[in-house]
């Protein structure tokens, strides 16, 4: 059993606290309204989950999820993560976000913005090319012929692996896409983007994926 701290219970955080307990880990989870917002989604959970501060989730998390707008980087608690296995779920959309020069120049990513922010953190990008309903929706056991993968990448060989086996755990096959630089080929408008595939789809999907310079 995992603690896993949920930073945003959004759509997708949500749907990860609900897998998360489903298969036995408690769950923090925190939102930007305060944990009194949470209740429902908390009582739906049972006693598995918690509803906390963005703090208090990032303190007692072993793996930590940050799945908020692009907005809130900045508001991510920096020393609870120090050393701690973060994932990133997050993509970029301009009219959502506002323009950010960097990732419109495609000079980072936003999985790479993330860890600049948390430079003690191991930050792993995943879970950020599926609906949400597809989260709970798609999950199957461990060789299931023809299982969705879904792609995980970063810097950290051995933060991928705790990231890789829970997606396994989950219920996906697992893509490793390389280093957190390479995330750019799993995000909004690319080949892999969203729509289900296997592991052997996906890596083919990844290699056809072109910058948004070059669309």
């Amino acid at each position: 059993m995992t603690t896993i701290g949920i930073i945003g219970a959004g759509n997708i955080g949500s749907q990860l606290a609900r897998l998360a307990v489903q298969h036995g880990h408690q769950v923090v989870i925190a939102n930007s309204r305060g944990p009194e917002t949470l209740t429902d989604l908390v009582a739906e959970l049972g006693d598995g989950a918690r509803a906390a501060t963005r703090d208090e989730a990032a303190a007692a998390g072993e793996i930590v999820v940050v799945t908020t707008p692009l907005a809130a980087i900045a508001t991510i608690p920096v020393e609870p993560l120090v050393g701690k296995v973060v994932i990133d779920t997050n993509n970029y959309y301009p009219q959502r976000d506002g323009h950010i020069q960097a990732l419109d120049d495609e000079t980072t990513t936003t999985a790479e913005l993330l860890q600049d922010h948390l430079p003690g953190a191991r930050v792993v990008k995943a879970f950020n090319h599926i609906g949400a309903a597809d989260l709970t929706g798609h999950a199957t056991p461990t060789g299931t012929p023809d299982r969705r993968a879904l792609v995980v990448a970063g810097d950290d060989d051995a933060a991928k692996a705790v990231v890789a086996d829970l997606i396994d755990e989950f219920g996906f096959d697992v893509v490793d896409a390389g280093p957190l630089a390479e995330g750019w080929r799993i995000q909004r408008d690319t080949p892999g983007y969203v729509a289900r595939f296997t592991a052997d789809e996906l890596r083919g999907k990844l290699a056809e994926a072109k910058r948004y310079r070059d669309q």
